[in-house]
């Protein structure tokens, strides 16, 4: 047995109309599909990149229960080619929770945090690990 990839990254939300629009128009992915789960209750929608379906994100509606906001998911983190010029676009969307400033790494890999519309912590990562700009 091998792990190959990272599959998908589940995120609990309270409205996937909502959730769909958010990470299409402000992160950048695309809806691929939406199922009814087997229980008849529970939506699960994917969304993935433009260029790929390798890793997708998928969000989970209708699950009940008391759930810890840390539960949701800790953040999910997208690799940007220009993270100053992300984190003005997204400043200009006044999304919720966005850092004050970018955050610059030892290795100069550099982030920052805001927050998805069920408050889910999503980072903005440009790196320069293993070359990578």
């Amino acid at each position: 047995m091998a792990v190959t990839k990272l599959e998908h990254v589940g995120i609990i939300v309270n409205s996937l109309e909502v959730s769909i629009s958010f990470y299409e128009n402000v992160v950048g992915l695309k809806h691929t599909e939406t199922i009814t789960h087997t229980n008849g209750v529970v939506k699960l929608a994917f969304l993935s990149f433009n260029s790929s379906s390798e890793t997708e994100v998928e969000l989970i509606e209708g699950l009940t229960g008391e759930v810890a906001k840390a539960g949701r998911v800790h953040h999910i983190a997208f690799t940007v080619d220009d993270i100053e010029q992300e984190f003005s676009r997204i400043r200009s969307l006044q999304v919720n929770g966005l850092d004050e400033e970018l955050t610059t790494l030892p290795n100069g890999s550099r982030y920052f945090f805001f927050s998805g519309p069920d408050e889910e912590a999503i980072e903005f990562f440009q790196t320069t690990r293993g070359g990578a700009k």
